[in-house]
C-alpha cells in the first residue's frame, strides 16, 4: 500500500497484529514492540493499547525475580513512560530493580556484557554454510559477548528512568554505555557498526547489518532526548549524525535497504526501512538531523514501508530472528516474512514519527 493509505484502521491493523503476538517477557523486539503499541494509542486516540501495555507491565513486575539473562531486552524505555503515565508505583519500584539489577552487571569499558555465555546466541549458519575448524572450535566455547542491538535496550532506559529516580546516576551511566559500543563495534571503513563482539578473541563480526543500525541509531536518539545538557551528549548527538548519514548513503532507490546494508548479495530485508524512518523523522524532530538532508530519505524511507504492508496491516519482508554466526554469508540466509515485534513495532513508531515531524 502507499502511505497515502495507512488511515486510522488500517494503522490499527497493524497494532492488532502486533498486541497479538505471542510475548514472552522478554525477548529481542519488545523494546520496540510495546513501543509500538504505545505510539499507536496516541496516534489513534485509543487507549486499548496503553492498557495492554500497563498490564502487561504489571504483571511482570509482580514476578521478575529471579532476573535472567534475556532481562536486558525488556523495554524499560516503554516501562518507565507507562510509570510516568499512570503513577504505578508497583511498577516504577520494579523498574528500579531491574536497573539496578541490569548496571550492576560485568563490563568491558562502559558496557555491560550481553551473554556471559554467547552460545545462547550464535548459531551454525543459514544457507547450509560450513564454519571452518578454527570457527568451528570457537563455537565449542565462545564465550562472553556484547551485542549491537542493546543500545536500544539499556542506555534509553537509563536515560529515561532519570526522570522517575533524578538522584540515581542514571544519565551519566546512560550516556556513557551507548558512547561504549562505538570503540567495539563500530567499523571505521563502512562507518556501520558491527554486530557482536566476542572477548574470547577480543574482535567483532559482522558489518554493516540494516536492523542492528536501526538499534543503534534509535538508542543514540533516544539517550540524547533524555540525557539534557549533560556531558558526552554532544558526542552522542554527533555520532547519530553520522550513523543516519551513513545509511543514507547505502539507502536504495526504492527506499529500502540490503539486509547488510553496504552488501547487494545479502538481499532485501523490510525491518530497516520503517526503523530509519523512524529515525530519520525522530531525529529531524529533535534537530539532530538536519531536515535538508533527511527529509527526502525519511519520506523515501516511510513510502518503501508502507510498500511493504500488506491488506491485514503485516510488514512483509522482514527476517526471522537473526541470532548470530561467525561468518557474514549467514545473513545472506535468513528466513523472511516473519510477523514479530521488530517489524510491527517500527511501522508505528515510523508513523507516530512522521506525524510529529509534519505537526512542526
Amino acid at each position: 500500500m502507499k502511505a497515502a493509505d495507512l488511515t486510522p484502521p488500517r494503522v490499527a491493523a497493524v497494532a492488532e497484529r502486533l498486541r497479538a503476538h505471542d510475548f514472552k517477557g522478554w525477548f529481542y523486539g519488545d523494546s520496540i514492540g510495546f513501543e509500538g503499541l504505545v505510539e499507536a494509542g496516541v496516534f489513534l486516540k485509543d487507549t486499548r493499547w496503553h492498557n495492554f501495555c500497563h498490564g502487561f507491565f504489571r504483571a511482570w513486575a509482580t514476578r521478575r525475580r529471579p532476573f535472567c539473562a534475556d532481562d536486558n531486552t525488556a523495554p524499560g524505555h516503554v516501562m518507565c513512560e507507562i510509570v510516568e503515565r499512570t503513577g504505578d508505583e508497583v511498577l516504577r519500584a520494579a523498574v528500579l530493580d531491574l536497573a539496578t539489577h541490569l548496571r550492576g552487571r560485568r563490563r568491558v569499558g562502559d558496557v555491560a556484557i550481553t551473554f556471559e555465555d554467547t552460545s545462547r546466541s550464535l548459531m551454525q549458519p543459514y544457507g547450509g554454510l560450513v564454519l571452518s575448524p578454527t570457527e568451528q572450535a570457537l563455537m565449542q566455547a565462545p564465550g562472553p559477548g556484547i551485542y549491537l542491538d542493546c543500545m536500544h535496550f539499556d542506555p534509553p532506559f537509563f536515560a529515561h528512568l532519570a526522570r522517575i529516580d533524578p538522584e540515581g546516576g542514571w544519565t551519566e551511566t546512560a550516556v556513557a554505555e551507548i558512547l561504549g559500543y562505538r570503540p567495539l563495534l563500530f567499523d571505521e571503513a563502512t562507518g556501520l557498526y558491527r554486530h557482536f563482539w566476542l572477548e574470547k578473541v577480543n574482535r567483532a563480526y559482522t558489518d554493516g547489518w540494516g536492523r542492528g543500525q536501526g538499534w543503534a541509531l534509535l538508542g543514540l536518539l533516544d539517550v540524547a532526548a533524555s540525557a539534557g545538557p549533560v556531558a558526552g551528549v554532544d558526542l552522542v548527538k554527533s555520532q547519530a549524525l553520522a550513523l543516519a548519514r551513513t545509511m543514507s548513503n547505502y539507502q536504495l532507490a526504492d527506499g529500502n535497504w540490503h539486509a547488510l546494508v553496504h552488501d547487494e548479495r545479502s538481499g532485501p530485508e523490510a525491518s530497516t526501512a520503517a526503523f530509519m524512518a523512524t529515525a530519520f523523522f525522530r531525529g529531524m524532530k529533535q534537530t539532530i538531523l538536519p531536515a535538508a538532508e533527511f527529509a527526502a530519505p525519511a519520506e523515501r524511507a516511510f513510502e518503501a514501508m508502507a510498500s511493504n504492508l500488506d491488506e491485514n496491516g503485516n510488514l512483509t519482508g522482514v527476517s526471522a530472528a537473526v541470532m548470530s554466526a561467525l561468518v557474514e554469508a549467514h545473513y545472506w540466509h535468513v528466513p523472511l516474512n516473519r510477523i514479530v515485534p521488530w517489524g510491527q513495532g517500527p511501522v508505528l513508531t515510523a508513523i507516530s514519527a512522521r506525524r510529529a515531524w509534519n505537526e512542526n
